[in-house]
Parts: C-alpha cells; sequence; structure tokens
C-alpha cells in the first residue's frame, strides 16, 4: 500500500515537471530616439519573425520600425520608419481626454484597433493616416476608472477582441475580459485576481499557440515588478493558468506592452517600457524565452 502511494507520488509530480513553463531571461536594450514623440510606450505589435514592429505611445503617438537581433534573438538595434499623431476620425487632432492610448492589436487581415483611458474605448487605427474610429462602446467603460481602464487588448485568429481594463474594484475581485464579437461586447468571462499582491494588468497578446498571454505590473516604491501570465482559451473563459514570469522590483523598467511570438526553439516573449518621459526611466525592449 505504501508502495503504491509513494509510486503514485512520483508519478504526479513528474506530470507536474512536465507540465510546468517558465519565461527565461535573454537580454535587454535601452532605445534612445532623436524623434522627441519616442516614448511612454504601453503597446507593442511584432511581425512573426520579431524583426518589424508597430509600438504605441500613451501620449496619442504611433511608431514603425525595425528591430535589429543579435545571435542570440535578443534586441540589439532599432531603426525608426516612421512616428505620427493619431487622429480623430474628421481628421483632426484627438480631443483632450481622448488620446490616451495604451493597447494595440493587429488581426490577421491587417487590421490594426488601439484602447484608450480617459475616453475609455477601442478603435479602429488606420496606420497610413493615423485615422481612428471608435468601436461602439461597452456601458460599463463609461464608470471605469481614468488613467486605471482598458490597458490590454489582443485579437484572435478568428478577429475576436480582447480587452481588460488595469483595475477590477476590490482587491480579490477578477479582472472582467471584455470580448468584441461580431458589433457587440460580451463581458462574461474573467481573469482571476490575487487577493495578496497587487500585480495589475497592462498588457495582453494571443499567441501563435492560440493562448492568451497577460503581463502585470506591480509598482513598489523604488521600481516596478513584472509578471506575465498565460491562459488556455475554453469555452468558458480563460483556464489553466500558467505563471510564466515574476520578477524582483526594478529587474526591468516599467513594462507595459508585450508581443508574443515564435522563433525555430518555441514561443517568444518581448516587451517594452513606458519611460514616462522621465530621465530616470528607459524605454527598453526586454527579450525572454518561454521554456515548456
Amino acid at each position: 500500500m505504501l508502495r503504491r502511494l509513494v509510486l503514485a507520488l512520483i508519478a504526479s509530480l513528474s506530470v507536474q515537471t512536465a507540465m510546468a513553463a517558465e519565461a527565461r531571461y535573454l537580454g535587454s536594450y535601452s532605445w534612445v530616439s532623436e524623434n522627441a514623440l519616442v516614448g511612454g510606450l504601453s503597446g507593442l505589435e511584432l511581425s512573426e519573425d520579431g524583426l518589424q514592429f508597430v509600438a504605441l505611445s500613451d501620449r496619442g503617438n504611433y511608431f514603425i520600425g525595425q528591430l535589429t537581433r543579435d545571435d542570440a534573438g535578443v534586441v540589439s538595434g532599432v531603426s525608426l520608419d516612421r512616428g505620427a499623431a493619431l487622429v480623430a476620425e474628421d481628421g483632426g487632432p484627438l480631443p483632450q481626454y481622448s488620446d490616451d492610448s495604451e493597447g494595440i492589436a493587429i488581426s490577421d487581415d491587417g487590421q490594426v484597433y488601439v484602447s484608450f483611458e480617459s475616453n475609455h474605448r477601442v478603435a479602429k487605427l488606420d496606420l497610413e493616416t493615423g485615422r481612428v474610429v471608435d468601436l461602439p462602446k461597452h456601458p460599463d467603460f463609461a464608470s471605469m476608472q481614468n488613467n486605471s481602464s482598458l490597458e490590454g487588448l489582443a485579437v484572435d485568429d478568428v478577429g475576436t477582441i480582447y480587452t481588460l481594463p488595469e483595475r477590477s474594484g476590490a482587491v480579490g475581485r477578477p479582472f472582467p475580459l471584455y470580448r468584441f464579437v461580431d458589433g457587440t461586447w460580451d463581458n462574461t468571462w474573467s481573469i482571476p485576481r490575487d487577493p495578496d499582491t497587487d500585480f495589475l494588468p497592462v498588457g495582453l497578446d494571443i499567441g501563435p499557440d492560440g493562448r492568451l498571454y497577460l503581463l502585470e505590473r506591480w509598482f513598489m516604491g523604488l521600481g516596478f515588478a513584472s509578471r506575465v501570465r498565460r491562459f488556455d482559451l475554453g469555452p468558458d473563459g480563460p483556464e489553466n493558468e500558467v505563471a510564466l514570469l515574476r520578477t524582483l522590483t526594478a529587474t526591468h523598467d516599467n513594462l507595459e506592452g508585450i508581443a508574443v511570438w515564435a522563433d525555430d526553439e518555441g514561443i517568444r516573449l518581448t516587451m517594452v517600457s513606458d519611460d514616462n518621459f522621465r530621465f530616470f526611466q528607459r524605454t527598453e525592449f526586454v527579450d525572454y524565452r518561454v521554456i515548456e
């Protein structure tokens, strides 16, 4: 009897070990650009090979460029092709309180979406003109907290848009995960919130493996801690949570944007930091590899 229990325990531990996954640090690169618009980066999208990027600033600007990577696949240089302001549907500048752009997502057919705080909403973006056209809003958006609303944004391979607010209200209350399907928002899904930490969502992406990746941060006075959780998208919502990464305070700067892609060795995470346009912070590209 005892032998059977021991063997069962060993088998259980073996399965858990086989199923475990973590994100392993590869390297970082600090980008200093001559373009005065660059800064406050809060959203990031990469091409399938991880070399072309579209980044979004929280001051209503977007950037298109190329990344150079070293032999280890770590970002080693940035070439900016274009930096421009988002503009309103009528072609004019975005009004005050409507220009706090936070998340960016690109669908398989090339449609770009951005999410905003203050005037809480999701909009389509034309990369050629910078013009944004708002999608319909969910009624919940009107009561969301300023500077803590629709940070993360993602789109899956069938065009469903996902977004969630930075705060959920009471500690421990799940973060609502909104889905835009066939012209309507649904809010029946959620992502669990850890009651013992103050990690808050800032970035969202769906990887080439079809899983949902959530980047979170925790401001701890002397710097930021970062966490990445991964979920399978089941019929009833996110499931099979795996914490891939949790850093110590000030390991990286204020990571806010995440792009999930793949190379020949598997899933890669590239994240970018919001320097808040402060001299003591930096715009940092950070690379991790997911090890199963």
